[in-house]
């Protein structure tokens, strides 16, 4: 049986990054202090990817103002994603830092490498400012996500993070109800 990934800490890595015109190292150690996000991909160059890409870009000014990063990752190099970030105006719009992951340490540290091929799935991974994991979702590679559902989740996670012992139902947006766990309502929602 494998075990979950919820909740476990952010494992060590070091990548380049292409950000803001900027070749950049990123270690897990950028990554505490603050929510962030690992949204990995297959490849540059392709066709689901781009816009999924540009989706995440599209919502990237609202997950800054939620205090959230975003780092997107793939097997490619980060030449290659400034190659990518300059020929192609979906992608050119991205402000937020693309990992390369060439020898797939980050993928396999989150479970998304496809070894016989050297891509990674499309993995999503919420990371809270202690390093923790707290949503996971992976997905098959014909399958594109969405960016505004990541907004929601996170927002979840953020407010039960701030609210002990609350939890946030189904469908949950800021503003609804949340629940308090209790006896009480055992067998009544």
């Amino acid at each position: 049986m494998t075990q979950s990934i919820i909740n476990t800490e952010l494992k060590p890595f070091k990548a380049t990054a292409f950000h803001n015109g900027e070749f950049k190292d990123v270690t897990e150690k950028d990554v505490l202090g603050k929510w962030s996000v690992f949204f990995f991909y297959p490849a540059d160059f392709t066709f689901v990817c781009p816009t999924e890409l540009g989706d995440m870009a599209d919502h990237y000014a609202q997950l800054q103002e939620m205090g959230v990063e975003v780092y997107s990752v793939s097997t490619d190099t980060h030449f290659t994603h400034k190659a990518w970030h300059s020929s192609s105006d979906t992608i050119n719009k991205i402000n937020f830092p693309m990992l390369g992951d060439p020898t797939g340490t980050i993928s396999r540290n989150f479970g998304v490498m496809i070894e016989e091929d050297g891509l990674a799935l499309r993995g999503t991974f919420v990371i809270n400012p202690e390093g923790e994991i707290k949503v996971a979702e992976i997905h098959d590679l014909g399958i594109g996500r969405s960016a505004a559902e990541l907004v929601r989740k996170i927002q979840a996670a953020q407010y039960v993070a701030s609210h002990d012992g609350e939890v946030c139902p189904a469908a949950w947006k800021p503003g609804s109800e949340t629940l308090k766990p209790s006896l009480d309502l055992v067998g009544k929602i």
